[in-house]
């Protein structure tokens, strides 16, 4: 932090050394404010931040040691300098405990007073860095679902419905479409908030070892099991297990997680009998039902799991958040770079949006990212983005109704563009249109019936 941007507040009884230091420091480039007691400086401390303060140790009312007290309270992060004509050892060592940065004799010295302030002007900065690189790691360890667009809206609304319960949730979608924050989204919202939220990628774990990540184990159990070691039900107990990508499970460990689910006990490896006492959340990008069909995933399991699905939107369903992710994301990378504030132009900001992110919110991010890190403005334009991105031809169709279409045809047609975007998947698209997935399998049967019908009646008309 240099001299200029740090705040030096001095408090001193004595008007010609609250004048003297006034016009030192500000010799130095401090910006200096100045009072003549405790509680004048305690009110300023309340309505401005100020790195160091310097105070005498005697003056009427409160003394020094009373206001670095009250500092520590107010404004915690300020360091606090003591200055006396009456050192003594004990007194020293009372404002050193009372969490002083410095204790000074008078009369001052020059170069000694300068060297203490610039000393604690750089202890505050470290400290304020530390803090924001703390608050933006706990920012993006709470990463938050942003957007307000209706396929999201919809999803936040079940996910929000099905918290407080204990049914088992699935979390369907593609990569990079959020289904941990959608996970944690619903153990925030569950009576197990308080309690660990514990999250396992199955598919990052090797199988020979995941059985025991899972489960725990007893010493000795195996070859190099030298200690106990709790397991990830244990580790989540009272709060929520989150198994992503459940559909990477191998058929024996899938075994062991049906019976967790199905009596609410497990086993750790050579050891006794558990009680589970943990909410189950999954997630995969699979389709389960098709992993069923191909016997690769258990029914039985596939049905404890499925109680309540939901599957996070891609990006393409969501176009109206693009914009505020862009947003987020240059806050974040901003911060994290030591470089912005940002702004994305109009032309780019429409390219961004058009764009149909096959790698979703992921993608998005790693775009942005990229885009901030490699900025030499405050403002990205569309060459700021790579090619693939602002030039693609998977720009985002709009879906055009011309006046007279019959209320029917305009279902139809939305129903087709949405199973476009959503390639196919019919719970997904019936979940962003809000209607009931049989409606998507009725429609599309009454469409198949009357085009085989219409062909009919025009080989009728046609001439013998």
């Amino acid at each position: 932090m240099n001299a200029s941007e740090t705040s030096v507040l001095v408090v001193e009884d004595d008007r010609s050394n609250l004048e003297s230091l006034e016009r030192l420091l500000s010799r130095e480039g401090y910006r200096v404010s100045t009072a003549p007691d405790a509680k004048t400086a305690l009110d300023m401390l309340r309505r401005q931040r100020v790195e160091v303060l310097v105070t005498d140790l005697m003056m009427p009312g409160a003394s020094g040691i009373d206001l670095l007290k009250a500092v520590k309270t107010v404004a915690p992060e300020t360091e606090v300098i003591v200055m006396t004509a009456y050192g003594t050892v004990e007194t020293a060592v009372e404002a050193m405990r009372g969490g002083a940065y410095d204790f000074v004799e008078k009369p001052l010295k020059r170069v000694q007073i300068v060297k203490s302030v610039a000393k604690a002007a750089e202890k505050a900065s470290l400290v304020a860095e530390n803090r924001v690189l703390r608050e933006e790691i706990s920012a993006l360890r709470k990463r938050e679902i942003i957007g307000t667009s209706p396929a999201l809206r919809q999803v936040l609304e079940v996910a929000g419905q099905a918290a407080p319960s204990m049914a088992t949730v699935l979390i369907l979608g593609e990569s990079g479409t959020g289904k941990e924050l959608l996970a944690r989204y619903v153990h925030a919202r569950s009576g197990r908030a308080a309690a660990p939220f514990i999250a396992v990628n199955c598919a990052a774990i090797p199988e020979s070892i995941l059985e025991a990540e899972l489960f725990g184990y007893e010493r000795g159990a195996f070859t190099g099991a030298v200690a106990k070691r709790d397991g990830r039900f244990a580790q989540a107990r009272g709060g929520t297990l989150f198994l992503d990508e459940i559909g990477e499970l191998s058929p024996a460990v899938q075994v062991k997680l049906l019976r967790v689910l199905q009596e609410g006990e497990y086993e750790p490896l050579g050891g006794r009998t558990q009680r589970a006492d943990v909410r189950v959340v999954a997630a995969t990008n699979r389709d389960l039902s098709l992993e069923v069909g191909a016997n690769r995933f258990r029914e039985d399991l596939f049905y404890r799991l499925n109680v309540i699905a939901i599957t996070a939107p891609p990006l393409r369903a969501r176009p109206a958040d693009v914009p505020m992710l862009v947003e987020h994301f240059l806050r974040v990378f901003g911060q994290r770079n030591g470089k912005g504030p940002f702004t994305v132009s109009p032309a780019a900001m429409e390219k961004l949006t058009r764009y149909t992110w096959p790698g979703n919110v992921r993608e998005l991010e790693n775009t942005i990212e990229r885009a901030v890190v490699l900025s030499r403005s405050g403002t990205l334009d569309v060459g700021d983005f790579p090619k693939s991105v602002v030039e693609s031809e998977q720009a985002r169709s709009e879906l055009v109704v011309p006046i007279g279409t019959p209320l029917e045809e305009i279902e139809r047609m939305v129903i087709r563009e949405t199973l476009r975007v959503t390639h196919g998947d019919k719970r997904l698209t019936a979940q962003l249109l809000g209607i009931a997935t049989r409606t998507i399998y009725r429609r599309l049967a009454e469409e198949r019936d009357g085009s085989a019908a219409g062909e009919e009646i025009e080989g009728d008309d046609e001439p013998v």
